[in-house]
């Protein structure tokens, strides 16, 4: 049932060499799937520095017009600099990778672990963003913002799990619908202003001065609009994830990406200082904005509802860049035995399903702790993109450093001027914003001391199953076998009979207890009556559990036998229903037993299976 299940929801499973076939991403998906997080951010983050700049009054709101250009300047520097980590890093891995590689593996770890909180952040606030939109379309679901948000991501989960071309092919509608509608919008509206149609409501004229702008004030602001950038680094982190030529198909798909999130970055940011938009309670400035520049006729109307609608959508599938990013990061982790293995291993449908897995639940549980309210965790955003980003940066220049020795200044120029800013906008943080910012540390402390725990248990199981230069053999004089016998049934026929052939000591062990002890001698009877010649040995306990009591047993066989030089083999007996869902109308103790008897060093644990025709 729950294959048919798997099947219905996800696909039937891929052969291995369909990546070759068509599996792989061309740039049109690409852009699709993997830039929905870093172009919706614009639908917030130029209205995030107008919320920083009203804190002293609506007249500062045109230093968004330099802040917009210092965010473009760093844009460029980053979408320089990931071009080149494609190129120099076609396996992926982005800022995870180059960090460890020039660096350090320690600084590695921070950056790779801030980026996989990062993206579970992106995908909370994503959903979170995207149900406020669709509730706010419609006021009557605003009570179920919450289940909302999780039904979005588990859309998201299925979607992702079911393949890459499939998810990307799904984000094609909303991703280039948002694209279209806001480069005709911002078109629109710079057409209306050479002809004169658009009038200039500015709150304050460029350069004019304004009482109580501070450089701390546009600091702060600069931070909140560099958010817009979150989700520029997630191709690098996905090179495997194109069709060949991988490294120039993604660098290509960066370079549109960025082009057009500049021009929408651009356009919005003029726009809402030409209008004069002021925040309003319940309306973005982005609705305000359009709603100047459309107008009231029913086409404009038409267009207005359109482009709200586009840029819902793009919000709710924004969280699909971490689907992408998160699993091919933590497969480079995993590589390097940082993560788990499991991380490593693909699906049926050729995705590192346990990645995408891992995302979702880390995204449901942070919109249960903060119940679809995720505000609060956006400025933990911009400190979780820019650490690695600074670090990948500083990783290039010794990176081009150690490729041109004394020419490598014409090489690393962009990662030295979008290393600056990266370490400006941290030091911003730390200074000013440190009271929304300060749980990234010990969660980040928590992660490296997570992965620096797998790699040295890895270290360690290498270390111990290394074949040296001298094999040193262990000799088993004989074997005794314990089997674990619960009712005297056919199953216990065959499980004695296999019991013999193993080995010349076989011991049946059965537990009775208080409640049972009456039933366990008519037990002990009909096993001597059938077995005459094995021993029976009936533990008996004064609680209801017969886990402990076997686990004891066995421990004391165990010494006995190794005084003889026997190996232990404990069989455990159990039957297979004909049909899978008949196993949960029956109790799982084999399974109980079984692991509880696997952690004792000197024991081989067995199983006995007696197959039900009925």
């Amino acid at each position: 049932m729950f294959s048919t299940l798997k099947k219905w929801f996800i696909g039937r499973p891929l052969k291995s060499g369909a990546e070759g076939e068509g599996g792989l991403l061309g740039k049109m998906q690409a852009l699709a799937m993997l830039s929905s997080d870093a172009l919706s951010s614009i639908a917030y983050g130029p209205e995030q520095v107008i919320l920083v700049l009203m804190t002293v009054s609506a007249g500062a709101i045109w230093w968004s017009i330099p802040i917009g250009i210092v965010v473009l300047i760093l844009l460029a520097s980053l979408t320089i600099s990931y071009r080149q980590v494609i190129h120099a890093y076609p396996q992926g891995g982005g800022a995870y990778m180059v960090t460890t590689e020039n660096l350090s593996p320690k600084a590695g770890l921070i950056a790779g672990g801030s980026l996989l909180v990062d993206y579970m952040l992106t995908v909370a606030v994503s959903v979170s963003s995207g149900a406020d939109a669709i509730t706010s379309a419609i006021p009557s679901l605003h009570p179920y913002n919450l289940h909302i948000s999780i039904l979005l991501v588990l859309i998201l989960m299925l979607m992702n799990l079911r393949g890459l071309r499939e998810s990307a092919t799904s984000l094609m509608i909303p991703v280039y619908l948002f694209i279209v509608s806001t480069i005709a919008l911002i078109g629109y509206g710079v057409i209306q202003i050479l002809t004169g149609h658009l009038a200039y409501n500015a709150t304050a004229h460029v350069g004019q001065t304004i009482s109580g702008v501070s450089v701390i004030l546009l600091l702060r602001a600069f931070t909140s609009g560099s958010a817009s950038l979150t989700g520029v680094e997630a191709i690098s982190n996905s090179v495997p994830f194109f069709k060949k030529p991988k490294a120039k198909n993604a660098a290509s798909t960066l370079t549109i990406m960025a082009l057009i999130l500049g021009i929408m970055f651009a356009g919005i940011t003029f726009l809402n200082y030409w209008v004069g938009v002021v925040p309003a309670k319940g309306v973005t400035t982005l609705a305000q904005m359009a709603q100047a520049i459309l107008g009231n006729s029913p086409v404009g109307k038409a267009f207005f509802y359109v482009f709200q609608l586009s840029t819902a959508l793009i919000l709710a599938v924004a969280a699909n860049t971490g689907f992408s990013a998160f699993p091919m990061l933590a497969f480079n982790m995993a590589k390097n035995k940082y993560m788990p293995h499991m991380y490593m291993e693909k699906g049926d449908r050729l995705g590192y399903s346990n990645g995408i897995l891992t995302l979702a639940i880390g995204a449901i549980v942070l919109l249960l702790i903060f119940d679809g309210q995720t505000e609060s965790l956006i400025p933990l955003y911009t400190i979780g993109v820019f650490i690695p980003f600074a670090l990948s940066q500083t990783g290039m220049v010794i990176h081009w450093k150690r490729q041109y020795q004394k020419g490598f200044l014409k090489y690393s120029l962009a990662n030295i001027l979008g290393a600056a800013i990266c370490y400006g906008i941290v030091l911003i943080l730390l200074l000013f914003r440190l009271r929304e910012i300060w749980p990234f540390f010990p969660i980040i402390g928590l992660l490296l001391w997570m992965f620096l725990s797998i790699r040295n248990h890895y270290d360690k199981v290498a270390a111990q199953l290394r074949l040296g230069g001298q094999i040193e053999k262990t000799s088993y004089v004989g074997n005794t076998v314990i089997v674990l016998v619960g009712n005297v049934t056919q199953v216990s026929v065959g499980a004695m009979s296999y019991a013999n052939s193993l080995g010349n000591d076989v011991v049946a062990m059965h537990v009775s207890t208080e409640e049972t002890k009456v039933k366990d001698a008519e037990v002990a009877e009909e096993f001597k009556h059938y077995f005459p010649h094995i021993r029976f040995e009936n533990v008996m306990t004064s609680y209801r559990d017969i886990i402990q009591p076997t686990v004891e047993f066995v421990s004391k066989v165990a010494e006995e036998a190794k005084e003889k030089g026997n190996t232990v083999t404990v069989l455990v007996p159990q039957f297979i229903p004909k049909k899978h869902w008949q196993n949960i109308l029956h109790n799982q103790m084999s399974l109980k037993l079984k692991y509880a008897l696997r952690w004792h060093e000197e024991v081989v644990v067995a199983s006995y299976s007696y197959h039900l025709s009925e």
